[in-house]
């Protein structure tokens, strides 16, 4: 053989083995060829997402609605518990956890989060009836109910630990902890201070915020998706959306209609 056809023999196979090579993963694509994205949150998180009389209401939902319509698409919604979520992720489960995320620093080197999408400093709730308690580090000595595995659960531990000591249960959900608190078992529950002044803002008989309610430094929820090259054009796309969805008031007005109130929210996903 010449080198003339050598050369062209590997020039064929060189062309042959591009064609061959699969196609980079584009998530967003696979989505919008779909017609939907599939999505995990847990149905017992007030307000963000609920099962009121079996159908799926919350602020989350709202703001998820608007987001598929502007990339197009059908939302799937799936209840799952909280500790099943980031690891279905992680295996292709689904598409994106809307459950509210905290964004910390570790879980950034993890996931790929979207902009935030509400407030979730960490505050307390107490019973309405009990006046001992006050201030934040009123709990010195008491017993906090928490939601195991979220990010508030770690700050109260650690807000626990500088006071000198708080005993910690945690919950499986947070309406499981709020029963307690309100059947005297509990000294008070931790949570995001959107879940916490909803909760008084529709049980004030029954609870009270402490005063200031917020103990830890201001942190945000986001959503989430799998790290990797394939799921950048799908982040930049929700990105796109919300900040769409900022300027023309639709995020405003999801905030008042859950929240009683609107807390302006940075836009690009903070990384402290």
């Amino acid at each position: 053989m010449t080198l003339s056809r050598i050369l062209k023999s590997a020039l064929a196979g060189i062309a042959l083995m591009a064609l061959a090579a699969p196609a980079s993963a584009d998530q967003l694509a696979d989505i919008k060829a779909a017609g939907k994205i599939v999505t995990a949150t847990d149905m017992h998180y007030a307000p963000f997402d609920m099962l009121i009389d079996g159908v799926y209401q919350g602020m989350t939902k709202d703001l998820f609605d608007e987001v598929s319509k502007e990339l197009g698409v059908e939302p799937v919604y799936q209840d799952i518990p909280w500790t099943a979520e980031l690891p279905g992720l992680e295996v292709k489960k689904f598409d994106i956890v809307i459950a509210p995320v905290t964004i910390t620093p570790e879980r950034i080197e993890r996931y790929t989060f979207t902009l935030p999408i509400a407030d979730a400093t960490v505050s307390l709730v107490r019973a309405a009836n009990n006046t001992e308690l006050k201030k934040p580090e009123d709990i010195k000595g008491k017993t906090v109910g928490v939601q195991q595995g979220t990010a508030q659960f770690r700050q109260l531990q650690a807000f626990g630990e500088k006071l000198g000591g708080v005993t910690v249960k945690e919950y499986g959900t947070t309406d499981e902890a709020y029963a307690d608190l309100a059947a005297g078992r509990l000294d008070a529950v931790a949570g995001s201070l959107p879940n916490l002044t909803y909760l008084v803002k529709n049980r004030g008989e029954t609870f009270a915020l402490f005063e200031p309610a917020s103990f830890g430094e201001p942190t945000y929820f986001a959503w989430v998706l799998r790290k990797g090259d394939d799921s950048e054009s799908f982040s930049k796309a929700i990105a796109d959306a919300v900040i769409k969805m900022t300027k023309d008031g639709r995020v405003k007005a999801i905030q008042e209609k859950w929240l009683g109130t609107y807390t302006e929210l940075p836009l690009e996903v903070p990384t402290k």
